[in-house]
């Protein structure tokens, strides 16, 4: 069955932040086809814009915002404009996030003799780290605070906010990035309590190993084969293979749909093919 078939959003107003990127564009697109109302929020307007032009062509409704996820004034202006154009918001998507070079350590272990040039631990940005925490908590934070005032009292009103395997258990390298989603998930349960009286559900999904264009080069070597790293989430993946986007709207829909997820709220959601459940024995 076809998703609009499954899922009727019809006149819903959903607020997609991060829609610029290729995950959340594609979410985007998918959620046009259930009737719904689609606002493409990212400071790269112009990526955004591309993709709601696609979404209009293909019959569906739909407009790019430029925002700043870290900006108050820019969210409140953004807001302003949903407002008028497209009407409230009832579903926020929390899309935006990322991690960048700057907090990340070129060696998985410290050790006593490391190579000349190692970026390690004691190298890290404390700009880079900050710009991860901003980007992830803050650009969750502030958009919530933003939207969620059009949101009170709505029937089937929720979040959706973005996690991941490292609030589990944090990767190697990382460490800014793992920080950053374990605070969205408790962040995420900390808004299911907090809105629960005013009718707003909140949930997050906590995607696996996807390839993106982000992360290719660190997953596949120039003739395409598995890097070390991508072997290493391979082998501790219990179903063998790397997740696919498709694969983490299901549970979106799910999650945002009352039909299907009245009584859930407050839960992190993992899609991992099993990652977050074995042990590696």
């Amino acid at each position: 069955m076809s998703i609009e078939k499954k899922h009727n959003f019809t006149g819903k107003v959903i607020v997609i932040t991060g829609a610029g990127g290729v995950l959340c564009a594609y979410f985007a697109k998918e959620l046009a086809k259930t009737g719904a109302k689609i606002a493409l929020l990212d400071i790269n307007v112009e990526q955004a814009a591309a993709y709601a032009a696609e979404i209009t062509a293909a019959g569906g409704v739909a407009k790019a915002y430029q925002t700043n996820v870290l900006d108050l004034a820019s969210l409140e202006a953004t807001r302003q404009a949903v407002l008028a154009n497209l009407g409230g918001c009832d579903i926020l998507i929390n899309g935006a996030g990322g991690n960048s070079p700057k907090a990340t350590t070129d060696n998985e272990f410290h050790e006593f003799d490391l190579p000349a040039q190692t970026k390690s631990f004691f190298d890290l940005d404390k700009s880079g780290i900050e710009f991860v925490f901003n980007l992830n908590y803050l650009g969750t934070l502030l958009p919530t605070q933003v939207f969620a005032k059009d949101m009170m009292g709505k029937q089937g009103a929720n979040i959706i906010n973005i996690s991941s395997m490292n609030a589990y258990t944090p990767l190697t390298k990382i460490p800014a990035y793992s920080g950053a989603k374990a605070a969205i998930s408790n962040f995420t349960q900390w808004l299911a309590v907090h809105f629960s009286h005013i009718g707003i559900r909140c949930n997050a999904i906590a995607p696996g190993f996807l390839v993106s264009n982000q992360n290719r080069a660190l997953l596949f070597d120039e003739q395409g084969n598995p890097t070390p790293r991508a072997n290493k989430i391979l082998v501790n993946t219990p179903m063998g293979r790397f997740g696919e986007a498709h694969e983490l709207l299901g549970g979106i829909l799910f999650l945002m749909d009352e039909h299907y997820a009245s009584f859930v709220n407050g839960v992190i959601l993992p899609i991992d093919g099993g990652f977050s459940a074995y042990s590696g024995v």
